[in-house]
């Protein structure tokens, strides 16, 4: 991969490069490493985000501006009483940009103290693990409306931009099954109550879910999508 011809003018402009042309000191070594090889930068600011992804063989500097429904101090805050949801949207007028709602999950790790955001789509598999294997109710009961919200969005949009249902019904499919999976092994609320375990258990890093080939097709769509992980955000 070519490195020789980096947009270093735009670099430059959005603070990602220095006037020396060294990279940001608030990059990572690892984290301009991906970066060169094609991975989102991103870029956090009370309500506002940017990512920054280098494209056409490390020649142009792709940009996009988004908007958080609440600040990120906010959801950070908020996410040390329970999992708090975002969504994030495209400001530019474009026809792609209408059809972009990201929705993220926050999640608490109070022995690493960290926030950890997952995608509603992306992390589908991962956070639906988490979520249940929390076993409460009403952390559930939210995951499901989140959900729901997410479903009702993509369903209106394929309705209005039929030429790409089939990119839109990608992800509809993701989100009905992690609905349905949410039902099938929702805790039962008595047992919950009365300090009974759950016979359900899932382990978030378990490899064999995998081998479920409903999941293998989430696993292709994730990674049509740009090369995002659960990102930490450390208080």
């Amino acid at each position: 991969m070519q490195t020789e011809h980096l947009p270093t003018e735009d670099l430059k402009k959005f603070g990602i490069i220095n006037e020396d042309l060294s990279f940001s000191k608030n990059l990572k070594a690892d984290d301009i490493q991906k970066f060169l090889q094609g991975y989102t930068i991103v870029a956090d600011n009370d309500k506002n985000r940017a990512t920054f992804q280098l494209t056409d063989n490390n020649t142009k500097l792709k940009v996009i501006f988004l908007e958080r429904d609440k600040s990120i101090s906010k959801i950070i805050e908020n996410s040390k009483e329970r999992i708090e949801y975002s969504t994030i949207q495209n400001l530019s007028e474009s026809t792609e940009s209408k059809l972009s709602l990201e929705k993220k999950a926050f999640i608490y790790d109070r022995e690493n103290n960290i926030v950890s955001e997952f995608d509603l789509i992306r992390n589908a598999r991962e956070l639906t693990a988490i979520i249940v294997d929390k076993k409460d109710v009403v952390e559930i009961n939210r995951y499901k409306v989140e959900l729901q919200k997410l479903k009702n969005f993509l369903m209106d949009k394929i309705d209005q931009y039929p030429e790409i249902a089939k990119e839109i019904e990608k992800d509809i499919n993701i989100v009905s099954r992690e609905i349905n999976t949410v039902n099938s092994i929702s805790p039962d609320e008595k047992q919950i109550s009365k300090g009974q375990n759950s016979e359900v258990q899932l382990n978030v890093n378990d490899k064999d879910l995998d081998d479920d080939a409903n999941r293998n097709r989430e696993e292709q769509e994730e990674e049509s999508h740009e090369r995002e992980k659960p990102r930490g955000f450390r208080r």
